[in-house]
């Protein structure tokens, strides 16, 4: 093993953020490096078949990379999402994840993780990628996770959800025809009409 390689396929690391045995296949690489990165301390398992330098510095949205890599087709939304688009005070301990009703739970999470299921455009509707730590992470947009807030007000409170709405309004993250766009197809005008017309 060369150490030109040896340097190669810790950049990899680094760069992807999070990465799998496969990843490293795909660029060309024997999945054996992780092993022997591991041993020498230079990268460390976070989870199963998932490994990260151990010297990156990571962003504070770290578990929702990880959580992708793990769960590609999971939409961070709700409180993570507020939290990512900085709509809330709220510091929740555990990931709000997005999946289709159908799919089977992910198994072998490290974080903490709370699944929430939608199908349609409950699913599809106002999702944006974002890059963290070197993983594209899919998120839903600030409009979309107000919006989701009040249809689901009863798990994260209606206080949060007002107050992300009068932060996403204030902050010109939504134009209230962009919030009522999105509370219309799905189907949550009515509880949002009246906190929408408040800010008129």
């Amino acid at each position: 093993m060369s150490r030109s390689s040896h340097s190669e396929v810790l950049e990899l690391v680094r760069s992807r953020g999070v990465v799998r045995p496969r990843d490293l296949e795909a660029a060309g690489f024997s999945r054996m490096w992780l092993t022997r990165l591991t041993r020498q301390g230079l990268v460390r398992r976070v989870g199963r078949g998932l490994y990260e330098a151990t010297d990156a510095d990571w962003t504070s949205h770290h578990a929702y990379a990880e959580i992708t890599k793990r769960v590609p087709n999971g939409i961070m939304c709700l409180l993570s999402a507020l939290v990512f688009h900085e709509l809330t005070t709220q510091l929740p301990f555990e990931v709000w994840l997005a999946i289709d009703k159908k799919a089977r739970a992910p198994r072998g999470l490290t974080v903490s993780t709370r699944l929430m299921r939608f199908s349609g455009p409950a699913l599809t509707e106002g999702v944006e990628e974002h890059v963290i730590d070197g993983v594209t992470v899919r998120i839903t947009s600030p409009a979309r996770t107000v919006v989701d807030c009040f249809r689901y007000r009863n798990k994260v409170g209606l206080d949060v959800a007002i107050e992300a709405l009068r932060d996403c309004y204030r902050l010109k993250l939504a134009t209230i025809d962009d919030l009522w766009n999105c509370a219309v197809r799905l189907r949550a005008t009515n509880v949002m009409r009246p906190y929408l017309e408040s800010l008129l």
